[in-house]
């Protein structure tokens, strides 16, 4: 593969192709032919990947029951969030957490079925599948140090000056 390359769970997947996306989007100067192909890759290895994860440990598990998300999902949310004024886009584990100036953004975010958290003063967003099987509540600092993060500033969409 020319884009996306030695990923063995879902979680490393994602985590590459938003930094991919961060950097060749269209809306961030990057070429269309270039998106197009990262988005091909991505498409594939989805389906190679999607029921492969990592656990807190370290450790690559396959899940019990297959996911209910679809690659066109993770896509679409990236998509429309990568443009967002005044926000930093995380990735911990299989989970987005959107941290910032949010507050103007929210509409948008609650339209792409994010959550807000307020013990963690962020957006969180995980595919509809998902049910907590304890009580303990992370913070999340202990989320991070769990599951990992990556984390990119947006990058301002480019505006053309008027002269």
């Amino acid at each position: 593969m020319k884009w996306l390359n030695n990923l063995q769970t879902l979680e490393e997947l994602k985590k590459q192709y938003k930094r991919l996306a961060m950097m060749h989007h269209p809306d961030v100067g990057g070429k269309v032919k270039d998106m197009q192909e990262i988005n091909a890759e991505y498409d594939r290895l989805f389906e190679l990947l999607k029921n492969t994860h990592q656990a807190a440990d370290g450790k690559t598990y396959t899940a019990k029951n297959d996911t209910t998300e679809t690659a066109a999902e993770f896509k679409n949310i990236i998509n429309r969030i990568i443009n967002l004024q005044g926000i930093t886009i995380e990735v911990c584990g299989s989970w987005l957490w959107l941290t910032g100036d949010t507050y103007q953004h929210r509409e948008i975010l609650k339209e792409l079925k994010f959550r807000f958290s307020k013990s963690k003063t962020a957006w969180y967003y995980h595919s509809e599948g998902y049910r907590k099987n304890h009580s303990k509540i992370y913070t999340l600092d202990e989320i991070r140090d769990l599951y990992g993060s990556e984390t990119v500033m947006n990058k301002p969409s480019l505006q053309l000056q008027v002269i």
